[in-house]
């Protein structure tokens, strides 16, 4: 399993994602890697594909469901639709998801 956390340093909510990501991991008894990759310049920006920190990906699909790749990657806060509005981080569940989704049945 690959798990990435994209970030840039203006944001303030990718350690409260890396901390969530941490706790869903521990939930589901998993010991895998995270790898921060810091999106500090639109090139990178739009060579990742970057739609806004915190991203989290888990081997290479965005957590959040039905989301579509970012036409303007720039670096900059990243803001989510969840179940109780705008939020700064992804929902938990969606992480969970994620990571069950590629789970041996």
């Amino acid at each position: 399993m690959d798990i990435e956390l994209f970030w840039f340093h203006g944001c303030p909510n990718h350690e409260a994602a890396e901390v969530l990501l941490r706790e869903v991991l521990g939930t589901h008894h998993l010991d895998v890697p995270i790898t921060r990759i810091a999106v500090e310049d639109e090139a990178t920006g739009n060579e990742m594909c970057f739609p806004g920190s915190p991203t989290i990906r888990i081997d290479g699909r965005d957590v959040e469901p039905g989301w579509e790749p970012c036409e303007d990657c720039t670096p900059r806060c990243r803001l989510y639709m969840t179940s109780v509005g705008l939020r700064g981080l992804p929902e938990r569940e969606w992480i969970e998801q994620a990571i069950d989704a590629l789970q041996p049945s």
